[in-house]
């Protein structure tokens, strides 16, 4: 790993005045997050821990487009013929990392400008402190790959008003600024042009962190999403996909003709999967369970080539034609269902 203050291509570490400050510096690839940088920001989050120092840490990301588009999904379907081990290795750090920065004991800010999903929400939607701007553009869209949302994102998704998690965890649907605030996936408004002004600003005075991101912080505006939270809370109040579809058909909104549509592109598996481990979410206690449970589905949805397939059609040949098994919602059994969610031979912690 690489130590405090020594910075790899990929992601700049170093301190600014009484903040520890992390990069992701892949801006061509919209900071895509590789495993060599997971290991980076863990190997100096923990030194800075008890770095006096060090009073913040700030996450944000190189470029104009977004903090981190997520994990680097071509290296692990690559990897799933050179190395599979090292996917399944990857994924437990990446988690190890988000338990971590939910945990840290000093603030930790999280600059969710632009595009911020999959990996990136692992990395700043549990922080203390998580900031959005007019560019915000947050999602989940891991169904579209034959993955569910992970990072911990069944156990924020669990957490958002009436059945807007499970909305945004079937359909992947995107966030703006507001609507993250609205589902909780972020605490501030902050103009981008306030930002070189905030961070500078935490990276120097010795007021409270909390206060100073209020100074900065404008009102909310009013989020798309909490004008048609009765309407999904009605069309997704169901305790199974076929419930859902069902209450889907009986609708002539936009939005349920757009789900509708959408949902026939989705892994009839990983939307069962999702509806699963967000309704077990619920019941957690800590993101470790949550952590512990994703794991077991991801490496499930790895190893019979679910996630393989999406990410071939998707972005392999870009076909668009993914061939899912089972490629009927129908043919997804609940025992199924359940043999993903049973324990590993070797399970994920935060040792």
């Amino acid at each position: 790993m690489t130590g405090p203050d020594v910075s790899i291509d990929d992601v700049m570490v170093r301190r600014e005045g009484r903040a520890g400050r992390i990069t992701l510096n892949r801006p061509k690839a919209l900071n895509a997050l590789t495993w060599s940088m997971v290991k980076t920001i863990h190997a100096n989050l923990d030194a800075w821990a008890t770095d006096p120092a060090v009073a913040v840490v700030i996450l944000d990301g190189a470029g104009e487009r977004g903090l981190c588009a997520g994990g680097d999904v071509r290296w692990l379907y690559d990897a799933k013929t050179r190395a599979p081990a090292e996917a399944v290795a990857f994924w437990a750090d990446e988690y190890r990392l988000n338990a971590l920065i939910a945990r840290y004991p000093k603030p930790y800010v999280a600059m969710m400008d632009g595009i911020v999903m999959g990996g990136g929400i692992g990395l700043s939607a549990h922080a203390q402190h998580r900031i959005v701007t007019e560019r915000s553009l947050l999602a989940m869209p891991e169904t579209t790959i034959g993955l569910i949302p992970d990072v911990g994102g069944t156990f924020l998704l669990s957490r958002a008003q009436g059945r807007l998690g499970v909305y945004l965890g079937l359909l992947g649907t995107r966030m703006n600024g507001s609507d993250a605030i609205q589902a909780g996936f972020a605490d501030a408004y902050v103009p981008v042009a306030m930002l070189p002004a905030l961070i500078a600003q935490l990276s120097s005075s010795r007021d409270a962190v909390d206060e100073i991101i209020e100074d900065a912080a404008e009102p909310v505006p009013t989020s798309p999403l909490s004008g048609k939270s009765e309407l999904i809370d009605r069309l997704f109040d169901g305790a199974t996909m076929a419930d859902i579809h069902a209450r889907l058909l009986t609708s002539a909104d936009p939005l349920a003709t757009q789900a509708r549509l959408d949902l026939t592109t989705r892994s009839p598996k990983a939307l069962a999967l999702t509806l699963e481990a967000i309704r077990r979410a619920k019941a957690y206690t800590s993101l470790d369970e949550a952590l512990a449970v994703e794991f077991r589905v991801v490496s499930r949805l790895y190893g019979d080539g679910e996630f393989i397939e999406g990410v071939r059609a998707l972005l392999v040949d870009k076909d668009k034609a993914p061939k899912w098994n089972p490629a009927r919602a129908e043919d997804v059994t609940p025992d199924m269902v359940a043999g993903y969610f049973a324990p590993l031979e070797r399970e994920w912690g935060v040792a």
